[in-house]
């Protein structure tokens, strides 16, 4: 990593030579990407011209007088804005110039209107994936195939980006959430929270917890829902749809989490109300869940005409291990 912290500046025309040897550069890291700019991105010739001409910008992140980043971003349809070429030099990484970028792209494009940043990635673009997915995005519709040189492979990935935003995840959106999920579970239990686990919670278990659930996803055995507040996945909360043979009309409600410095806004009903309307649409007419006796959570439910079935005392330990009541509520749906 260099010692020189880059600065970022809108990108001009004149920058084309700094950009094409970033991406040349970044590009010959992966084996079997090839370098064509003139026959494949000739827009990196002009690429504030070709940014802007769609609408949109792009930025640069220079130190000692050299280009050692990029960024651009341009809008879409209905509301749907597009990050693009974002791209460090290897000497900058961990220096949080690509946290930087990746911000004010953000920030811009939610000043013009943005409801949701969409980006693609080359499957081969491991390090890139974990970035996008530090940063809340999850994977996002079919995989596209490039008629390039490099015969490029793209992962969709994309996020609702402003105000509150409530999603049902597929299994490679579950997959791809699952460092952000598992934070959020690791907040929760830090927190105090009764959600089977005790703290402290490693990131290793929360991950495994969550790659299980993303496998049920697959296997249509569970829907997840996940909430975004300004860009950051900060809750999310599920539906197991496993019952026994003579329970095809019930799902249990399970694993409401929502970070703890995003309470207070909504979203935990938001999210039950998402969870009920998908339960529904997959002929469930009957809700079960359980929450501690006493939690925030339990206020919730009621308001939501949820009904209390019974209480069961000592049902689990609390985050100082001691015993605590539980309350078993239900609804019918659909």
């Amino acid at each position: 990593m260099s010692d020189a912290q880059p600065a970022l500046r809108r990108g001009r025309d004149d920058d084309a030579a700094g950009f094409i040897r970033v991406v040349s550069d970044c590009w010959a890291e992966y084996p079997g990407c090839v370098t064509d700019i003139d026959g494949e991105a000739p827009e990196l010739h002009r690429l504030a011209s070709h940014c802007a001409a769609r609408g949109g910008a792009v930025w640069t992140a220079e130190a000692e007088g050299s280009v050692v980043g990029m960024i651009c971003t341009w809008p879409l349809a209905d509301g749907a804005w597009e990050l693009a070429k974002l791209y460090v030099a290897a000497a900058h990484r961990g220096s949080g110039v690509a946290n930087d970028l990746c911000g004010i792209v953000e920030r811009h494009a939610r000043a013009h209107g943005a409801k949701r940043m969409q980006l693609w990635s080359d499957t081969r673009f491991e390090r890139a994936h974990r970035f996008y997915e530090k940063h809340s995005y999850v994977r996002s519709g079919p995989i596209r195939a490039l008629d390039d040189k490099s015969k490029s492979v793209e992962f969709g990935y994309a996020k609702p980006l402003a105000g509150v935003a409530v999603e049902r995840l597929d299994a490679a959106g579950a997959a791809s959430a699952e460092l952000a999920l598992s934070r959020i579970l690791i907040a929760c239990v830090d927190s105090g929270a009764s959600v089977s686990f005790l703290p402290p919670l490693t990131i290793e278990r929360a991950s495994v917890f969550w790659h299980r659930v993303a496998g049920a996803v697959a296997r249509g055995e569970k829907i997840l829902v996940a909430a975004w507040l300004d860009g950051a996945l900060v809750g999310t909360v599920q539906v197991d749809l496993a019952m026994p043979e003579n329970q095809p009309h019930r799902g249990d409600v399970a694993k409401m989490l929502v970070h703890p410095e995003a309470r207070r806004r909504g979203i935990g009903r938001l999210m039950l109300q998402r969870a009920e309307a998908e339960a529904a649409a997959a002929q469930r007419t009957l809700l079960v869940l359980d929450t501690r006796a006493g939690s925030d959570a339990e206020p919730l439910y009621r308001a939501a005409g949820w009904t209390e079935a019974g209480r069961i005392p000592f049902y689990a330990l609390s985050a100082d291990r001691a015993p605590h009541d539980t309350v078993l509520f239900f609804k019918m749906i659909g």
